[in-house]
């Protein structure tokens, strides 16, 4: 499925169940935000994000610990489940989705370019998806939104 395709499933499955949804992204900068908030009715169920594009923001806004950080690498399985966590805990949704990965146009963290990881968070579970991707910069980064939407979208279930 498209990124609206999905965006605007997930819209009407939160409002149906009167769920709520927030999300933390560092590598989309507000990419999924935005693709989310593109589909009408939206504001019943998107409450809000933190754009953690810095390890600073990061600690700061979310919490993340700077040992945590240094541990894994704000590129990491560890650290998108900690985004999704907090940003969850912070502005009191039912369910958040972040974003951690490397766009380009070169390695960071020492990752490779397309190494990405979204992270989903709900009261009963959290997780996240690993990603290698290739392209250019904007089709990594549109890649990591789609592949975001899909992980959320899946454990909504009709």
């Amino acid at each position: 499925m498209s990124s609206p395709v999905l965006a605007k499933s997930i819209v009407k499955k939160l409002t149906k169940k009167g769920l709520s949804l927030s999300v933390a992204e560092s590598v989309t900068a507000g990419g999924l935000a935005s693709e989310l908030t593109k589909i009408a009715g939206s504001s019943k169920v998107f409450k809000g994000g933190v754009i953690a594009y810095s390890d600073e923001v990061k600690i700061s806004e979310l919490k993340i610990s700077k040992a945590d950080l240094k541990k894994h690498t704000a590129v990491s399985e560890e650290i998108a489940i900690a985004m999704a966590q907090a940003v969850r805990l912070k502005l009191k949704t039912d369910y958040a989705i972040s974003t951690t990965g490397v766009a380009g146009p070169g390695k960071a963290y020492g990752q490779k370019v397309g190494t990405a990881w979204v992270g989903v968070s709900s009261k009963k579970e959290s997780f996240a998806v690993a990603l290698t991707l290739s392209g250019d910069r904007e089709s990594i980064r549109h890649a990591i939104i789609a592949s975001a939407l899909a992980a959320i979208e899946r454990i909504l279930k009709p």
